[in-house]
């Protein structure tokens, strides 16, 4: 009886390959953390003048990846690419400005969330229209993979929703007049405004909460609670906040829960 549990235990196992997998032994066994991070959205994660990946995301990672005791390897995500990656095995984590949906939680797990932020609108300097609504028939830039593109559908249903693979690719249909905005999450718009010496602007305040989570593969508990311990220790010892003011120029107005 015991030799045939055995085999029909082994089995399983042969099928489907991750019963015993354990994600945090295998990080720490490896000593690197592969993340996912994307490379064209300040703050948070971009190329800076001296080449190198830099951002909130960043300096995250690099002090989840020191807690854990490994090097972190960053490779570079979009918006379309983050979770298959995740799901994939092909990268460990992913701090990618990616909020925490539960239709996401379908196809990955989520950390805790450690950023807060909300939908909204990037425009030309001489744009009048200050509501989603005014938009109605307005063509509006959204990234593929992103949720950003059905907010805005949902607040403004007669808007012309134009996707585009990467943020740069939009940034410049709307410096162009291809487009009438760019719709994604309010950091980015008012990063993006700031940084084009009056050009651009933010407009319509927020349609959405959008809380970011890390995503990790499904049924990795050891994992997600060493990688949430860390985020935790975090805020505990004002790393966090010392990064965000660095990024953000301001201190947190809300930071992640930290457990007893």
């Amino acid at each position: 009886m015991f030799k045939k549990t055995l085999m029909s235990l082994v089995a399983v196992t042969m099928l489907t390959g991750t019963v015993f997998a354990d994600k945090l032994a295998d990080v720490k066994k490896a000593g690197v953390l592969k993340a996912g991070v994307k490379y064209d959205f300040k703050p948070f994660g971009f190329v800076n003048d001296k080449n190198k990946v830099v951002g909130f995301d960043i300096d995250l990672l690099r002090y989840i990846a020191k807690d854990l005791g490994v090097k972190v390897k960053f490779q570079q995500v979009t918006s379309k690419t983050r979770i298959p990656l995740v799901a994939g095995g092909q990268i460990d984590i992913a701090a990618a400005s990616m909020t925490h949906k539960v239709m996401r939680d379908d196809t990955i797990d989520f950390t805790i969330s450690y950023f807060f932020d909300g939908q909204s609108m990037l425009v030309r300097a001489d744009e009048r229209t200050r509501t989603a609504k005014g938009f109605a028939g307005k063509k509006v830039g959204a990234i593929q993979g992103a949720t950003s593109g059905e907010n805005f559908k949902k607040a403004s249903p007669k808007a012309k929703i134009i996707y585009f693979q990467e943020y740069p690719q939009a940034v410049m249909a709307l410096r162009k007049g291809k487009i009438d905005a760019v719709t994604t999450d309010l950091v980015w718009c008012s990063t993006q405004a700031n940084d084009s010496k009056g050009k651009l602007k933010v407009t319509g305040g927020t349609i959405s909460f959008e809380p970011y989570g890390m995503g990790i593969a499904e049924n990795e508990s050891n994992f997600r609670d060493a990688v949430n311990i860390a985020i935790q220790k975090s805020v505990k010892d004002g790393y966090y906040a010392k990064s965000y003011k660095k990024w953000f120029g301001t201190n947190p107005k809300v930071i992640p829960e930290v457990w007893p």
